[in-house]
């Protein structure tokens, strides 16, 4: 899976899981809460999921538009698209996934990094914080703790006037504020209720490891709503668990309230812990609790399995889905020389992995047709005299690859040529040794002096194609191209005919070594793009 791909299907999953949290808002906060948890942490499964089942292939069709361009054109190459014989029409161009792999990438560590700083702080904090030994704290979260089945909590309290929170998964803590001490009976036990509720729903590791999710797809705003949904949907099902204790929403609320104002934050927020009273959702919180309309009963672990089961169904085949041809089609294209020409009467074969071959020959205006094949890996091949030999290998995945335009590279000359002649009488052969070596080596490289660009093909440009036109040149020794050879049979001759016109027109300086001008050869390789 490609960026790209791996974005889009984590943000089906995320957005179908946001889907029916919205379609569950009158209902438990605690399945809401479930839902969105489990749909975060699918889409974070979403690759391996891909990797590790078999892939379900959907039918589909062609539109048949590229097909029918590249057949129109065929027999007029100077108008014809570009076509890449490495991967699909429509795929994102390989520069382009490597660089939006790299932002990716780079955005995510540093979200990372914003986390880690915010677990250091926090334990820092932690670190900082002392036991609290009042019995008017211990005796009540003793007796909670054993009625909410959680065991070992820690009452710390911070030197901070502004904090109060929970985290921590075995050895679970509450940081309390510099001045608990001084609250109510009333307003401890309703405190202990919300954070030990947090401890026995495990929320602070769930929002944890939720947002590790959103830091990996920090660029999506879907997977921030729903961390935001996620954090105010366990605050609220804490809330619930304290209404169901007796306490009355109207005492809750006024005690919520009050713990607001006198915990405002002073300094900067602990984003990794689970506060009981944030502003920016308390407002919601209280309208919820005092709305009798809404479901306050929390759902059975039956329904709560099968919440998270029917967003696992939805995840596995948007994971394994992958397109696939209904029927096998035919392959078919065109072959050209690196003058734009097309090559009637050229053989060419196609062998499959399993070593089946096919063959098809170019009809007049240079166009090839093989019998319909399935989906797969197969090697095309081609041998013309004067031509270089052409073996290249492809991937049919969907309609878009069964059309191909192959260049077909002029082949590099080779010739030996012996003397012979009558030894004469008595004269023993030897091999000329040279004279004593001249002391070499003082080069000047050439330096250009003309620099021509390369012009779009209006055509390419147009049908929105690109390509690389790898070249080798030969420098003369007055510093003029000589000669200009397009190295490679992925090149539309559309593409390599605008990179060689520039080329040959370029100017350098003379190459000199040891003070004579001598010839020098040089790689060149042009790019088309089309960026947005």
């Amino acid at each position: 899976m490609g960026a790209f791909d791996i974005a889009l299907r984590a943000s089906v999953v995320v957005l179908v899981s946001l889907t029916a949290s919205a379609a569950l808002r009158r209902g438990s906060a605690a399945l809401r809460h479930r839902v969105l948890a489990v749909g975060i942490f699918s889409a974070a499964a979403v690759v391996p999921l891909g990797l590790m089942l078999p892939g379900w292939d959907v039918p589909t069709r062609s539109v048949g538009v590229v097909p029918k361009f590249l057949t129109a054109v065929s027999s007029a190459p100077s108008d014809s698209a570009t076509f890449d014989l490495r991967q699909p029409l429509g795929d994102p161009p390989a520069t382009v996934e490597k660089l939006v792999t790299l932002v990716w990438v780079f955005g995510s560590a540093i979200s990372a990094a914003a986390m880690l700083v915010g677990l250091s702080r926090l334990f820092r904090l932690t670190r900082r914080a002392t036991p609290v030994t009042d019995l008017r704290w211990l005796e009540p979260n003793a007796d909670l703790a054993a009625r909410h089945g959680v065991g070992g909590v820690a009452l710390l309290k911070s030197d901070r006037p502004d904090l109060l929170a929970t985290w921590g998964l075995r050895r679970a803590c509450v940081l309390l504020p510099a001045h608990c001490e001084s609250w109510s009976d009333a307003r401890i036990h309703v405190v202990l209720s919300h954070e030990l509720a947090h401890i026995r729903r495990a929320d602070w590791g769930i929002q944890i490891a939720a947002e590790m999710v959103r830091a990996v797809f920090w660029f999506n705003p879907f997977f921030w709503i729903a961390c935001a949904q996620l954090r105010r949907d366990s605050e609220q099902a804490c809330d619930i668990v304290v209404l169901d204790a007796g306490v009355r929403a109207t005492e809750y609320a006024s005690h919520l309230v009050a713990i607001a104002r006198a915990c405002r934050p002073s300094s900067p927020s602990v984003t990794s812990a689970m506060p009981i009273a944030r502003p920016s959702t308390l407002e919601w919180r209280i309208t919820a609790m005092l709305n009798t309309r809404l479901t306050r009963t929390a759902p059975s672990r039956r329904t709560m399995a099968l919440a998270a089961a029917a967003l696992v169904a939805v995840t596995i085949p948007i994971a394994t889905l992958r397109a696939a041809q209904s029927a096998p089609l035919p392959l078919g294209g065109s072959v050209y020389d690196t003058s734009g020409g097309v090559l009637p009467h050229v053989v060419l074969t196609l062998e499959d992995m399993a070593g089946t071959t096919r063959a098809a020959t170019t009809d007049g205006s240079g166009r090839f047709e093989f019998e319909p094949i399935a989906p797969g890996r197969y090697v095309l091949s081609t041998a013309l005299l004067g031509f270089r030999t052409l073996s290249q290998e492809l991937t049919l995945r969907d309609a878009r690859n069964w059309e191909r335009a192959v260049t077909l590279q002029v082949e590099t000359l080779q010739e030996r040529v012996m003397v012979w002649e009558q030894r004469p009488p008595g004269v023993t052969p030897q091999v000329y040794a040279g004279q004593t070596p001249r002391i070499g080596g003082d080069i000047r490289p050439p330096k250009k002096l003309k620099d021509v660009r390369p012009i779009y093909p209006p055509a390419m440009r147009d049908a929105g194609f690109e390509g690389v036109v790898p070249m080798e040149a030969l420098i003369g020794v007055d510093g003029g191209v000589t000669s200009v050879r397009v190295i490679s049979a992925q090149v539309h001759p559309e593409l390599a005919k605008a990179a060689v016109d520039a080329v040959r027109q370029w100017r350098f300086s003379p190459t000199l070594l040891n003070g004579v001008a001598i010839e020098v050869s040089m790689t060149v390789a042009v790019q088309f793009s089309l960026p947005e």
